[in-house]
Formats: C-alpha cells, sequence, structure tokens
C-alpha cells in the first residue's frame, strides 16, 4: 500500500489488480440467464453493465445474484463520462457504490470517455485530448471515484475516429500518467486498438509494444464492423456485432506475450449470438491462454 498525492486514500498496487481468474469471461446478457444457470457453463467469469442493474430489483438482479453465487463478476461502466469537462455525477455514483456493495465484483471499470455536456446525456463515449489539463481533470475523476467506492478501478483505452490537434502527448503515455496521478489499473481493449490504428494509420503492434502492461487488469475482445470515410479509406467502427477477427486475435497473442495470461472478455453487445456461439468465442480465447501457459511451463521446465 503506497499514498498518492493525487488521491485522498491509499491505493493498493499489489496483486489486488488481477483477482479474476486469467481465463476467459463474457458479457452478460438477459436472453442467457437460463442457459447459464441450467448448463452451469466452464466459463472463467461474467461482466455486465452496472447501468443496467441500477433500478432496485426485478428479473435482472434476481438472475444477477444467482450467477453471482457462481461465477466471478466484473462491472463495467459506460455512462460515468469520467472524461468529461464538467463534475461527474454524484447520483450515478451513489448508485455504482450500491452495486458493488451488493454484489462484491472482483474488478470495476470505466472508459476513458465523455458522454455528458451541460444537461444533455449523449449515447456515445466520445474522445478526450490528450493534454496536461486534460490528464489532471481525468486523474481527479478516477481519484474521486477510487475515494467513493474504497477501492481501484480499471480505465479502458478507447475506440477513437478523429483526433485532436491540440493533444501533446500519445495516448499509451496519457494512460500512464492517468494511473501514475490515481493508482488506478488499466483495461486494454485490444479491438479497440485495432480500430483506432487502423482509422489513423498507426503500428498496432507498436501500441501494444510500448502499452504499460504492468498495470493491466483485464483485456477485452470483440467485433468490429468495416465502411469507408468519404475519401475512401477504411473506417472501423467498434460495433461489439459480430466474432473477433483473425487480426486482433494475432494482436491479442502480442498483448498476452507482454502481459502473461489474463482475464480476457469476449464483447458482444449488438446482434447477440444463442450461448454456444458466444461461448465458443471465449473457449477460442481459453486456448490461447492455455498455449501460453504452457510456454511459460516449457521455459521453466
Amino acid at each position: 500500500m503506497s499514498d498518492n498525492p493525487s488521491c485522498n486514500r491509499p491505493i493498493d498496487h499489489g496483486p489486488d489488480i488481477r483477482p479474476i481468474p486469467a481465463r476467459a469471461g463474457v458479457g452478460l446478457k438477459a436472453e442467457h440467464y437460463r442457459d447459464i444457470l441450467n448448463g452451469k457453463p466452464d466459463i472463467g467469469w461474467f461482466e455486465v453493465h452496472p447501468e443496467n442493474y441500477m433500478g432496485a430489483g426485478g428479473p435482472p438482479h434476481h438472475y444477477l445474484s444467482e450467477i453471482r453465487e457462481r461465477y466471478p463478476l466484473s462491472l463495467h461502466g459506460v455512462g460515468l463520462s469520467i472524461g468529461a469537462d464538467r463534475p461527474l455525477d454524484d447520483d450515478h455514483i451513489a448508485r455504482l457504490k450500491g452495486l458493488v456493495e451488493r454484489y462484491q465484483p472482483d474488478l470495476v471499470s470505466e472508459h476513458l470517455a465523455w458522454s455528458t455536456h451541460e444537461t444533455s446525456f449523449l449515447n456515445d463515449l466520445l474522445p478526450v485530448p490528450y493534454t496536461d489539463e486534460a490528464l489532471t481533470r481525468v486523474a481527479e475523476h478516477v481519484c474521486q471515484l477510487q475515494d467513493a467506492l474504497g477501492r481501484q478501478i480499471l480505465i479502458e483505452n478507447p475506440s477513437t475516429y478523429v483526433v485532436f490537434e491540440s493533444s501533446t502527448m500519445s495516448e499509451t503515455d496519457f494512460l500512464r500518467g492517468i494511473v501514475e496521478r490515481s493508482g488506478c489499473g488499466l483495461l486494454l481493449d485490444v479491438n479497440n486498438v485495432f480500430v483506432s490504428a487502423t482509422n489513423h494509420g498507426f503500428s498496432p503492434d507498436f501500441y501494444i509494444d510500448t502499452f504499460p502492461v504492468e498495470h493491466v487488469g483485464e483485456i477485452h475482445l470483440g467485433g468490429h464492423a468495416e465502411d469507408e470515410d468519404e475519401a475512401g479509406y477504411p473506417l472501423l467502427i467498434d460495433a461489439h456485432d459480430r466474432a473477433v477477427v483473425d487480426p486482433v486475435w494475432a494482436l491479442y497473442k502480442r498483448a498476452v506475450g507482454r502481459c502473461g495470461p489474463i482475464a480476457t472478455l469476449i464483447e458482444w453487445d449488438n446482434n447477440v449470438p444463442t450461448w454456444p456461439e458466444l461461448f465458443a468465442e471465449a473457449q477460442c480465447a481459453d486456448r490461447i491462454l492455455d498455449g501460453f501457459r504452457q510456454e511459460q511451463r516449457d521455459a521453466a521446465a
């Protein structure tokens, strides 16, 4: 435990950054509740968006409680607007804290993005300029959330479609700065890396090679849609509506090669497939993780 001058409480930098098993998990969807409870699949863990469970009760809480008794759980927020140039919503934090206390998730994470402006909520995850001013604001928001929850959170790298001319540092340096100022961990979304690299013309391999993997507590994988911009150049959309493509699997192997086997989520939020199809994607990730474990055992022998 060490004190961080930017936060009001000590932040644990120890092994609790990776409390979920280093296996594949999936996003929990209502259409799969009964498949999971009846079939008891051998899967590492589940992740939910807390905003879907901020009501007082009803079937969502009934099923989530049943599943939480059997599997590790991660809460992945999409609505806090942690990158916004305005104070965080205290009511939203209070509701999130209530969920954390109720379900005791193994991990809590948020996006490096903003979605609020004045009194409006925009149903999107919008990019942040990578400047010292923005870094100070985001780190303060992360500290505020960690202080309220009494625990470390993870911050996810975004998928982006525009860049700011005002940015003065790279995305990886910005994320590293958030960690240094707040004591948070990071969520490495490999599909987001591939999407942003394609859209902006940089090397996804270089991004993975320079990412501060020592702070990663979770990895995300997902599918993306292919489009093109007005000039005819490729434009990828982080759609979460299809299977992971081969180049993203290859990038994932590169990331695991740097950070070791780590909890990996299959994100599939739109056009949700049947449970067997989603479970099969998770098994693909598990085979990759098992392969790296075998390589580690062989190297140690």
